[in-house]
């Protein structure tokens, strides 16, 4: 596929965004999306939760679609103090992403880091039902197992 010479610039940056962020630490990326009115507001609201938890958060988006990455670099620090920064950050993220009418994840699915948000996106009805599908198409729990649904 040829790709317009105006496009390459772009195309480029995205390439080496996350070979960038390697180089300051270790990436987190987390997966959300927002209504497409709304990226702004929760790009500066990670902003602010970056600075609130001193932990660098980098914000990628497919905007088009309100689809965000932001993205935790783990410093290269050892110690408590670096893992609950990194831990706070992170679950905060989800907050703003909720409120804004938006869903945990864009792309990648619900599993492990993300389970104790389902409930709250969901609902109880609805996570009730998703727990009752998981449950009649695997009643072994052999798919996916140890995931959130």
């Amino acid at each position: 596929m040829r790709i317009p010479r105006r496009r390459r610039p772009l195309l480029t940056a995205r390439r080496l965004a996350l070979p960038a962020l390697e180089r300051l630490g270790r990436p987190l990326i987390e997966d959300t999306a927002v209504p497409r009115p709304r990226l702004a507001e929760a790009v500066r609201e990670i902003s602010a939760i970056s600075v609130r938890h001193d932990v660098p958060v980098f914000t990628l988006a497919h905007a088009a679609d309100g689809n965000l990455h932001p993205t935790i670099v783990v410093r290269p620090v050892p110690g408590a103090a670096a893992r609950r920064g990194v831990g706070g950050g992170a679950g905060e993220i989800l907050a703003p992403t909720l409120r804004l009418g938006g869903t945990l994840t864009g792309e990648h699915g619900v599993g492990v880091l993300k389970r104790q948000w389902v409930a709250e996106e969901l609902g109880p009805a609805a996570h009730a039902v998703q727990r009752r599908l998981k449950e009649a198409f695997d009643p072994r729990r052999i798919l996916n197992p140890g995931k959130a649904l």
